[in-house]
């Protein structure tokens, strides 16, 4: 088994076994560009193949295990990974860029999908039968087939235990390709989980965008689960139509803040800022952008930027850190071009915070503010997923929520206030997979709530019973009496 030292060879995952390839790529600290974490394998579509085979051949008997069988691997692997958090977390920040209370958190969130998943396997493949004099029928789940995953950088761990406890707890076995921005600790953890299921029910194939389009176009994989961007799914959806694929599609969001007039300042900060700059606002359902009463926009936006000045940017495993640098290059500059053409339209851009000596040599953007910006404006209608977020005044409620539904994504979104009915009332109008009423951040997730988006933020559902639904098909039996 791979062991952990100051530059790790990380192969492909296959068998049970790391695989070696003809072709490595260094993984580096983004908080320290000088720092090698990792060499990882550059796979090819001919890798692609031999684990997408692998997990066919153990398609054959895993489908035939019991779900009682499966939900206790389930509740091992939960085991496993919460046993492997204290070693593999600090490995994580030093490839994603976290800071380490974020690192925990998505090894946490990720036992607590497989715990929940393998809680819910009880009655879920209990047919529905329909007994008449003129017939009877039984509709039943049975599993897809291999599934392949592809996952992002910035919570690697959680949103893959998102597809691969559905996919294993209803009989799937799967083939997942990580971002290769952070692909080291997941890979070290899923060797560990791998050990404890049948030979080729659980592989890992490591590469670029040629590896991704082997991977779900593929004929032999029936279901693609992606969390990512959504320029990238469209290209995951024209790669999986020649076989017409099962697709779950996670994408980017461009969350809505509503703060309503009677909202507490203070209240509402103490949540609303864990939404903000979380993982340096690298979250697909952060906030970014919030609505405030133009009545109360001044006092609002004084009080959020006196506590964002607060906050420190350093290294990961600073834990003086408040949060830590942006994951790449391209995301670096993608950011910073948003920043600085904000600046130049004519929109308030404050700076904020400071750094750390920690944060001499990466990716550091400190946390920037907009103020008196329109809604209508770049800032507004993009996914910066950076640390910077926009202010924006409405005139009524009408306004507010017309412009919250005025995107082409349709993830997550808030309303703030004090009447726990009237922001219930609010939260049915907004155009969203999810909307939390007096929270929104990672803490707003529950593993009861259906989680996924509408319009361009995705297609189908993660979590719970309606997650595993996405990995099985509905097989229809009549017997005409």
């Amino acid at each position: 088994m791979t062991t952990i030292s100051d530059v790790l060879s990380i192969g492909h995952l296959i068998d049970h076994r790391m695989a070696d390839a003809d072709a490595y790529e260094e993984v580096r600290d983004p908080g320290r560009l000088n720092d090698v974490v990792a060499r990882v394998a550059v796979g090819t579509p001919a890798d692609v193949d031999r684990a997408v085979r692998s997990a066919h051949k153990a398609f054959q008997s895993w489908r035939k295990v019991p779900a009682t069988d499966r939900a206790q691997l389930l509740l091992k692997a939960a085991d496993i990974l919460t046993g492997a958090a204290d070693e593999l977390a600090p490995l994580l920040v030093r490839e994603h860029g976290g800071v380490l209370w974020e690192a925990r958190t998505d090894f946490a969130l990720g036992t607590g999908v497989l715990q929940h998943t393998a809680s819910l396997l009880g009655g879920f493949f209990t047919p529905t039968v329909f007994d008449d004099e003129q017939s009877y029928i039984s509709v039943e789940r049975v599993p897809r087939g291999v599934a392949a995953a592809v996952v992002p950088w910035n919570m690697p761990v959680v949103l893959t235990m998102m597809k691969l406890a559905p996919a294993l707890a209803t009989g799937n076995t799967m083939v997942l390709k990580p971002s290769p921005f952070a692909p080291v600790a997941l890979t070290l953890a899923l060797q560990r989980i791998s050990q404890i299921l049948p030979e080729g029910v659980l592989n890992v194939v490591h590469g670029n965008a040629d590896v991704g389009a082997a991977l779900v176009s593929h004929p032999l994989v029936r279901k693609v689960g992606f969390t990512g961007g959504t320029e990238t799914a469209r290209h995951v959806m024209t790669a999986a139509s020649g076989t017409i694929k099962n697709l779950t599609l996670e994408l980017g969001g461009n969350d809505p803040a509503i703060v309503l007039d009677d909202a507490d300042v203070d209240a509402t900060l103490d949540r609303m800022l864990k939404g903000v700059f979380t993982r340096s606002g690298q979250i697909c359902f952060a906030v970014k952008r919030i609505y405030v009463p133009r009545s109360r926009y001044d006092a609002f936006a004084d009080a959020f930027c006196a506590r964002v000045d607060d906050y420190a940017v350093g290294h990961g495993l600073d834990e003086a850190a408040s949060f830590g640098p942006l994951n790449n290059q391209v995301q670096y500059d993608k950011v910073t071009a948003i920043i600085e053409g904000t600046r130049n339209s004519g929109a308030q851009v404050i700076e904020l915070g400071r750094k750390l000596p920690s944060a001499n040599n990466g990716y550091y953007v400190r946390p920037h503010v907009v103020r008196n910006v329109e809604h209508d404006t770049p800032i507004t209608s993009c996914e910066q997923f950076g640390p910077v977020v926009p202010l924006i005044a409405y005139d009524d409620e009408e306004q507010a929520v017309r412009w919250a539904n005025d995107s082409e994504y349709g993830l997550g979104s808030s309303v703030w206030t004090t009447d726990h009915q009237r922001g219930l009332e609010l939260a049915r109008r907004i155009e969203a997979g999810s909307t939390f009423v007096n929270t929104h951040s990672l803490e707003s997730l529950d593993l009861r709530m259906p989680f996924g988006g509408v319009k361009q933020s995705g297609i189908g559902r993660e979590f719970g019973e309606a997650g595993m639904k996405e990995y099985v098909e509905e097989h229809s039996i009549r017997l005409l009496k």
